[in-house]
């Protein structure tokens, strides 16, 4: 029978620091492309601002959505039974542990952001056994992997997948390849890191990045964001972009003009 887990609730003092509507936050604005309301006005100018730039972003966000949903239900079918979701983001529509449990409720799912409102949310809304969600920094893979919480529902020593979506092209390359090798390097063989990350252009991609203003953004090349992989075998379609991205297909990223969001889903040997 499986057990409800829940991780200790973000306290009150961290939700007033970290709720300021008069700066553009990063989880609200995706969360805007998206078709949500958990944003503020603050966040939506920013967000017509990169739509002023390149209006298909909300496209690529729901194609993004989409590759998650086929990537976690393609892994839980390879007998995965752990996920831990790193950079969530806010609650939506077909969250992580919702596909993953479809097949097996018993599925585990954790849920890691370092945005005290996204946990907040998180813990609020995204109830069920064998769910939670904690606070955690991506730069500091270590500490995610030693959290106790964390532990509560994810076993090192059992394969899991791993889910950084959107989360690397707010770090430099060295920065973002340092993140996946430190989790990929604690997770047990025959686990999956999956990964997905806004590219483009110079036209675009680089005029997205130099304009963004929530945080600092980076235009990864597809050569770049393949070194993510570094130590995993790329699976089915190999780097692609997210609406093409298919278990059983083997596919090469071609050139591209405009913006793009490439993922990949590479397996640890």
């Amino acid at each position: 029978m499986p057990t409800r887990e829940r991780a200790n609730a973000v306290d009150d003092s961290s939700l007033i620091a970290a709720v300021d509507p008069c700066k553009p936050n990063i989880a609200r604005i995706y969360d805007y492309f998206l078709g949500g309301k958990d944003n503020f006005a603050r966040d939506r100018t920013e967000a017509e601002r990169m739509l002023a730039i390149y209006p298909a972003l909300p496209v690529l966000a729901r194609e993004n959505r989409l590759f998650l949903t086929r990537a976690v239900d393609w892994l839980a079918a390879q007998g995965i039974r752990q996920f831990l979701d790193v950079g969530s983001g806010l609650p939506t529509a077909q969250n992580t542990h919702q596909v993953a449990q479809s097949g097996e409720p018993s599925s585990r799912v954790m849920y890691v952001d370092n945005d005290p409102v996204v946990v907040a949310h998180a813990q609020a809304l995204l109830s069920g056994d064998n769910v939670a969600a904690v606070l955690g920094d991506v730069r500091d893979p270590a500490s995610i992997l030693a959290d106790q919480d964390v532990l509560k529902l994810i076993h090192l020593d059992e394969p899991l997948g791993l889910i950084l979506a959107m989360v690397l092209h707010f770090f430099d390359a060295t920065t973002a390849s340092e993140i996946t090798a430190g989790f990929a390097g604690a997770l047990a063989p025959g686990s999956f890191v999956v990964i997905s990350v806004g590219s483009g252009d110079e036209e675009t991609g680089g005029q997205l990045a130099r304009e963004y203003t929530a945080a600092t953004l980076y235009n990864h090349s597809p050569a770049e964001i393949t070194g993510f992989f570094a130590g995993l075998d790329l699976t089915g379609s190999g780097l692609i972009d997210a609406r093409d991205w298919e278990p059983d297909l083997t596919a090469a990223t071609a050139a591209h003009r405009g913006g793009r969001i490439l993922v990949g889903v590479g397996r640890k040997p």
